[in-house]
């Protein structure tokens, strides 16, 4: 049963091979772009430092910040 599974009629090696260069290939992707997000968000912090809920008001209040946020919401 498990040769089975193994084998697949002598196509085994072709499918393990592709499912595991897939595997790999989602888990570098994962990886990347995890490492991509912390570097922006320490840029983030070193420039504008966290921003607490009081600060995400007065953000939202702003005109252009309501004119990219209209913008966006139609994408």
């Amino acid at each position: 049963m498990i040769n089975e599974l193994i084998y697949m009629n002598g196509y085994g090696s072709y499918v393990w091979t592709a499912f595991a260069f897939t595997l790999i290939s989602f888990v570098s992707l994962y990886v990347v772009v995890k490492v991509q997000y912390i570097k922006e968000k320490n840029k983030f912090i070193t420039k504008f430092g966290t921003l607490n809920s009081k600060r995400a008001a007065f953000a939202k209040t702003q005109s252009i910040n309501k004119e990219i946020l209209s913008n966006t919401s139609n994408i």
